[in-house]
C-alpha cells in the first residue's frame, strides 16, 4: 500500500518557494525521506507539545491539502524506509516532501531558542570533558531520542543497526539539533529543501 498522491494544491502557496528537483520523475530518493522523518522525530524529542500540535500547525500553514491530519502525516512520515513499516508507504511525491519540509522548518522555528540553549550546553560540556548527564534538559532530549528510534525503527534494517549504541544515537541526535537550528531563518525551507537533495542529483 503507498501514499496516496495528491496534486499540486493551489492553497498551499508557500509550497512554491520550493522549486521541484528534476531527475526523480517527481518523487524523493530514499535519504530525502529519512532526513525529513529524523527532523521530525527531533522535534518529538525537543517538546512533545509540539509534535502532537503539528497536523494544527500544518492547518495554520494552509497545508491541510497534503497534509490532512495526523494519520495522513504518519502515512508520509512511514515512506522512511528505516521504520518498522516503512515497506508499506514506499513512495514519498515532491509536493508531499515540500509540504513536510514547511511543517518542520515552522515547528523548528517555534523551538528554536530550546535548540540553542541545548547546543550551547552541548558545546561547554564538551569543552569541560563532561557528560552529557552533566546537563537534564540536554539529556532528557537524548534519553526521549534513542527511546522514540529504537521503538519506531527496524532494528532489521542495516542503517539502523549501525546506531546500535547510545552513544551513536546520542551523537545522530545532537547533529539533528544543528540541522534544526540550520531551518529556523527566514530561508529556511528553502536550505533545508536543497540540502535534502544534495549529492542526489547528478
Amino acid at each position: 500500500m503507498q501514499v496516496d498522491r495528491p496534486p499540486t494544491q493551489p492553497d498551499a502557496p508557500l509550497l512554491d518557494t520550493l522549486p521541484d528537483i528534476s531527475g526523480f520523475g517527481g518523487t524523493c530518493p530514499r535519504r530525502t525521506r529519512v532526513q525529513i522523518d529524523l527532523l521530525m522525530l527531533a522535534i518529538e524529542a525537543l517538546d512533545l507539545k509540539t509534535s502532537e500540535s503539528l497536523p494544527n500547525i500544518a492547518e495554520e500553514l494552509e497545508l491541510q491539502g497534503v497534509i490532512q491530519n495526523r494519520v495522513t502525516l504518519w502515512r508520509l512520515r512511514s515512506t522512511n524506509p528505516l521504520r518498522r513499516y516503512g515497506s508499506q508507504y514506499s513512495d514519498l511525491s515532491q509536493e508531499q516532501a515540500k509540504a513536510m519540509v514547511v511543517l518542520t522548518c515552522y515547528a523548528a522555528r517555534r523551538l528554536m531558542v530550546l535548540t540553542q540553549q541545548l547546543i550551547a550546553v552541548q558545546e561547554q560540556l564538551q569543552r569541560r570533558n563532561l557528560p552529557w548527564e552533566s546537563s537534564f534538559r540536554l539529556s532528557e532530549y537524548l534519553e526521549r531520542f534513542r527511546a522514540h528510534f529504537r521503538s519506531r525503527m527496524n532494528p532489521k534494517r542495516s542503517a539502523v543497526v549501525v546506531y546500535n549504541t547510545e552513544e551513536k544515537l546520542n551523537n545522530l541526535a545532537l547533529s539533528l539539533l544543528g540541522q534544526l537550528l540550520f531551518c529556523t531563518g527566514a530561508a529556511g525551507p528553502q536550505r533545508l529543501w536543497f540540502s535534502l537533495f544534495d549529492g542526489e542529483v547528478a
